[in-house]
């Protein structure tokens, strides 16, 4: 059985539409972030960086336990436990790996930073840096754009992979992120295709969230 320390934020969501997608067994451990449960002890045992999410697998390579922390490398570890969504062949492996690099170093970044900055225009706090990072943010949404050019489906090709499950809960929160993704027409095509999947739409939900965003 996987266990997932996770909330349904658009980090945490990666690892709960990769588990929904290969039908894994799991349990989710909600962790209170505003309570900083990710800082606990317990948890920083699972995680020296306090951070979501986490999974534990009791039947790991060998069969024996193993902790994946990072998201990136959590879908990593669960294509290949499953066996899907991330190809064998070199060349279409590179395809995806490269597409999955680039999402968690920099669309994972800035879309992060132009969170924290509309959540502090939302208090009423100095939010000035939020037009620099929506600026960035809309050069890496454009990024994708080019990259899903001459008929591509998928980011990484014709075939669905973690490449696209890595990038598709951050791309939801585009409308809080003040990115025009209507006018990026192949991206929003994109969009729609893999958020019409019924695993995506369970993932976005574990553990569930009250305010859907």
């Amino acid at each position: 059985m996987i266990t997932l320390y996770s909330k349904a934020t658009s980090n945490g969501r990666k690892a709960s539409i990769m588990l929904e997608e290969t039908g894994l067994r799991y349990q989710v451990r909600p962790i209170d972030l505003a309570a900083k449960e990710q800082k606990q002890p317990w948890f920083l045992k699972l995680n020296p960086q306090g951070r979501i999410p986490v999974i534990a697998d009791d039947d790991g390579p060998g069969g024996q336990p193993v902790t994946v922390f990072e998201s990136g490398a959590i879908l990593i570890y669960l294509a290949e436990k499953a066996g899907c969504f991330l190809p064998v062949e070199p060349r279409a492996r590179a395809e995806v790996m490269k597409w999955l690099m680039f999402t968690s170093t920099h669309l994972t970044f800035t879309a992060m930073q132009v969170h924290w900055q509309v959540r502090l225009r939302e208090q009423g706090k100095v939010h000035d840096l939020l037009d620099v990072w929506q600026e960035e943010n809309d050069r890496v949404y454009g990024v994708y754009e080019l990259g899903l050019g001459d008929g591509r489906r998928f980011l990484a090709g014709d075939d669905y992979s973690i490449a696209d499950i890595a990038a598709y809960p951050w791309i939801y929160r585009w409308g809080m992120q003040g990115v025009d993704l209507p006018g990026m027409p192949r991206l929003h095509e994109w969009f729609e295709r893999v958020g019409g999947r019924a695993a995506v739409q369970r993932g976005l939900d574990e553990p569930p969230r009250a305010d859907n965003l």
